[in-house]
């Protein structure tokens, strides 16, 4: 697992974008809107966000099994 330390320094997002594995390992991609309920987003669109966005911090979801894939939150600052 790696370690994760959590930033002592608070930081405004907008918006947070979330990659999950479902119970059967497939990937799912999710936009939080600050203060909304999570929408389903396709990964396409996570590819933009992750490659294109100005990515204020990423938060690793961590998981017991070391076979699971890579899962994170991203947290966007939108201009």
């Amino acid at each position: 697992m790696i370690p994760f330390i959590p930033s002592p320094v608070e930081f405004e997002y907008d918006v947070i974008f979330r990659a999950v594995a479902n119970k059967s390992g497939r990937m799912q991609y999710y936009r939080i809107d600050k203060g909304h309920h999570r929408h389903r987003i396709s990964k396409n669109e996570f590819s933009i966000v992750y490659n294109e966005f100005k990515i204020i911090a990423i938060t690793p979801i961590q998981s017991d099994s070391p076979l699971a894939p890579i899962q994170m939150d991203l947290y966007v600052k939108i201009d």
